[in-house]
């Protein structure tokens, strides 16, 4: 029986709807006439063709997402102000855009006012090609191809009226008014939705961290023209009333460690005083700062206020009593050794800490003992004693020195810690000077000197990250003075101040300018013990000379040793670049001098280094010479830590 034309045509059918279609592989898209980069990494995370990048796909699957990309990079500019664009969207294969007619012919639009009939048709010839080969060849990709979008923004859309306000109690508050203030974009300004958003969170924060819980935003509206490229914005929030700080809660868990009444001494407020965020985030920090806990969480739950009164619950989690360390060391003048210690970070309830270190190297033996107690009712701080013994024994000097410290610090704000401190200093000193000509060493004739002096000492910091800034400035500035020597009749006071600046030019370079000086009253500075006078050269001072190498000096047996001077300068410029991931380098230049008189012999050092964003911290890594001797020798200079 002969099949009928009818049957003959639904198997056809049938065997193109089942044979698989044919494949293709987009292996790029390029996005191009956007300057911006976050403007293009947007729209490359908004297109649904990213997700399909090195993969096998059907023509029509293609064709669709190709479609697709013109509304989804459309839609990625909007936030930018950006709702009128010209795109255009081709593929490596073809000639012509995507959704552009074929020559002659006119399709129906599409939703994004393309024509798509002719690509509709290309895609359902390949698939037919594809049925058409044989089975074993269907599994590879037949076309290979990139994908170029490229994008001309045209006019954005401006702000061309703009009405932000807050009505109700917190009109009348500062930080509520200066996040208004500060609102963008104002008129005028391209509708960028990110400053909206921003400065949206920013008011509202404002007003949550003021107390305002009961704020209401009852009216937001962002009304864009597109015929005019403008854009209305109508923003307005009713605060309520303003909520009062509540009494606060601690609980210590597993077991409490600290006496709830010492850490109520940190709290500065009484309870219904205005409601205050930066308030508890000054308690949060200095109760960290005290080190007794692993973590610190504060919580304002408003939820739970009674007439108006937000309570405050403060959980802590005690950290572990005893800290135990044990190290290497070594130091240019010191030489290698070993180093160990134990803290108690509370003693008892009362919050008291203890330390004992120790190290103990080739030519440097030293010992400390630290004893603090909380001192929380002045400043936030401690008072401390302290009784350090080092013992210093090189080819250059011999030195002992034996000083009790009594001192009490205090956190005035956030960036000022001042410290006033009280000094005991005995301390014993000979140079091991050169032979006399006959072959021995001359014999050695030890000074002595006992002082006592007050010091005073204000250190500043005011920087993005204190672990390694970028941006901001720090700077201590120390008084000190008093009487001793060896027969009790010298008389000194001494004035330094240091400084650094950080000016970050982008995410991976900055600029580092420090600079250093002191200046010491006194006609008796050889009366005065090497630990209270000053030297230059080394890692912190002028790189590319040697520890302690910039100043007056004796001649020993072995070699020239700086003395110490009564007056020092010291001024760096440093520049820092970092290039692929933790690693960076940078060039330098140091100069200062450590002195008496009035006229400073200024050494001059440059050099460049390496430099790690390391887990512990920056690792620095210098070479330098120094520029005032024609054989001077280069010297490697190491610092772990921050830089202020």
């Amino acid at each position: 029986m002969t099949p009928s034309p009818t049957r003959l045509l639904l198997a056809l059918a049938c065997c193109l709807a089942t044979a698989p279609a044919m494949a293709a592989k987009v292996t790029k898209v390029d996005v191009s006439g956007l300057a911006d980069k976050v403007m293009e990494d947007n729209v490359r995370s908004a297109l649904s063709l990213s997700d399909e990048l090195e993969k096998d796909i059907t023509a029509r699957r293609l064709n669709y997402l190709l479609r697709q990309a013109e509304a989804e990079t459309r839609e990625a500019l909007e936030p930018f102000g950006y709702y009128s664009p010209v795109i255009t969207v081709k593929r490596s294969d073809r000639e012509r855009a995507v959704g552009e007619p074929a020559p002659g012919r006119t399709g129906a639009a599409n939703d994004s006012g393309n024509t798509a009939d002719s690509d509709a048709d290309t895609a359902a010839a390949d698939d037919a090609q594809a049925a058409r080969r044989p089975a074993g060849e269907r599994a590879r990709p037949d076309r290979i191809l990139s994908v170029s979008i490229h994008i001309e923004l045209g006019e954005p859309v401006r702000v061309r009226n703009e009405a932000v306000a807050v009505d109700g109690e917190a009109n009348q508050d500062k930080t509520v008014a200066a996040a208004l203030t500060a609102f963008v974009p104002r008129e005028g300004a391209v509708l960028d939705h990110r400053l909206y958003e921003a400065s949206k969170s920013r008011v509202a924060g404002a007003l949550a961290g003021h107390g305002y819980f009961d704020a209401e935003l009852v009216a937001h509206r962002v009304e864009v023209t597109r015929a005019d490229n403008a854009a209305d914005i109508d923003l307005r929030w009713t605060s309520g009333e303003r909520h009062a700080l509540g009494a606060v809660t601690f609980n210590q868990e597993p077991e409490r460690v600290i006496r709830d009444s010492l850490l109520q001494k940190l709290v500065d407020w009484d309870e219904g005083d205005p409601y205050d965020a930066a308030k508890l985030d000054k308690l949060r920090r200095s109760l960290t700062a005290l080190d007794y806990f692993g973590l610190v969480d504060v919580n304002a739950k408003p939820e739970d206020a009674s007439d108006k009164v937000v309570p405050i619950t403060i959980d802590l989690t005690p950290a572990p009593r005893s800290i135990y360390t044990a190290g290497l060391s070594y130091g240019t003048i010191s030489g290698a050794g070993v180093t160990g210690g134990i803290e108690r970070r509370y003693l008892n309830t009362r919050g008291h800490k203890a330390l004992a270190q120790v190290e103990y190297a080739i030519n440097r033996k030293m010992a400390t003992l630290q004893y603090r107690v909380p001192a929380f009712a002045w400043l936030d701080g401690w008072y401390t004693a302290s009784l350090q013994a080092v013992d210093e024994l090189t080819d250059y000097t011999n030195s002992r020195r034996l000083e009790l410290v009594g001192s009490r610090s205090g956190q005035f704000n956030n960036q000022l810690n001042l410290v006033a401190s009280m000094h005991v200093l005995r301390e014993r000193w000979a140079y091991n000077i050169a032979d006399d000509g006959g072959g021995a060493l001359a014999p050695i004739d030890y000074s002595y000197a006992s002082f006592w002096f007050p010091s005073l000492q204000a250190e500043y910091i005011d920087v993005d990250d204190r672990l390694d800034p970028r941006r901001g400035a720090g700077g201590t500035l120390t008084v000190r003075g008093g009487k001793g020597g060896a027969d009790g009749d010298a008389t000194f006071v001494q004035l330094h101040a240091s400084a650094q600046w950080f000016h970050g030019f982008d995410a991976d370079s900055k600029l580092i300018l420090r600079g250093e000086a002191g200046h010491t009253f006194t006609d008796q500075i050889l009366d005065l013990p090497p630990s209270l006078r000053y030297y230059a050269g080394g890692d912190r001072s002028v790189r590319g000379y040697g520890w302690h190498e910039i100043g007056p000096k004796v001649e020993t047996d072995a070699g020239f040793y700086s003395t110490g001077a009564s007056n020092v300068v010291t001024a760096s410029v440093e520049y820092e670049r970092y290039f692929k991931g933790p690693w960076g380098a940078a060039v330098f230049i140091d100069s200062g001098s450590a002195f008496d008189g009035n006229k400073p012999d200024m050494h001059t050092g440059v050099g460049v280094g390496v430099r790690w964003r390391s887990p512990v911290g920056p690792v620095r890594i210098d070479i330098a010479r120094g520029l005032d001797s024609p054989d001077s020798p280069f010297t490697l200079h190491l610092n772990i830590g921050a830089s202020l």
